[in-house]
């Protein structure tokens, strides 16, 4: 399906130019993940009804509308700018007029993303690129600060991962590669067209 079809079906608007700016270097431009990548990932990894999923720089919501809708999984996103953050709301309004889901299960923050407290059930973090090293450092740790309070398995997805990201999670901390999903037709042309998936596992 193309971004018009998927739009229709979840009744929202999340595509466009994004006029929109942050006001801090340490937040990157809103760009949603394309629905083609993410039918590529759910094809490839698996999302459970109980997962709770964080979207760190989530803009429009477009990642928590696809996942609830398809896996019926806990989303919630966070969005610094307030401007995306009403867009998400009035997305959600339009989203649940169309379907029938509990409504609770997506949720948005209007926060910065370190100051996010890491709830002890989520279990899932995105990375679209959201900011600098800086703040990912230090979301990382809130999230190993969480689940050392609260032990439990956790991972990492990065689509189109930045080598800082990568190096960071695999030489200072002790998430581990589980997957690698390759965008078919892009990947060949951009290696950075792919989601890298890092996990925290029980010992």
């Amino acid at each position: 399906m193309n971004d018009q079809t998927f739009e229709k079906l979840l009744n929202i608007r999340t595509s466009g130019e994004q006029k929109e700016y942050y006001e801090s270097l340490h937040y990157n431009r809103y760009e949603p993940t394309s629905y083609y990548a993410l039918e590529a990932l759910s094809k490839e990894y698996d999302f459970k009804s109980d997962d709770r999923v964080i979207d760190f720089g989530c803009g429009k919501g477009r990642l928590n509308f696809y996942l609830n809708y398809f896996f019926d999984c806990y989303v919630t996103g966070i969005e610094m700018n307030k401007f995306f953050y009403q867009e998400a709301l009035d997305n959600k309004k339009e989203y649940l007029k169309e379907h029938n889901r509990n409504c609770k299960k997506t949720n948005f923050l209007n926060c910065y993303a370190e100051n996010y407290e890491v709830n002890p059930k989520d279990n899932k973090f995105y990375f679209f690129n959201p900011f600098s090293m800086q703040i990912f450092m230090k979301v990382i740790l809130n999230i190993l600060i969480s689940v050392e309070e609260y032990n439990r398995e956790v991972e990492i997805i990065l689509y189109y991962p930045s080598q800082d990201y990568i190096y960071y999670l695999e030489n200072f901390t002790p998430f581990t590669l589980k997957k690698e999903v390759k965008l078919h037709g892009l990947y060949a042309l951009d290696v950075r067209e792919r989601f890298s998936i890092y996990q925290f596992k029980l010992l």
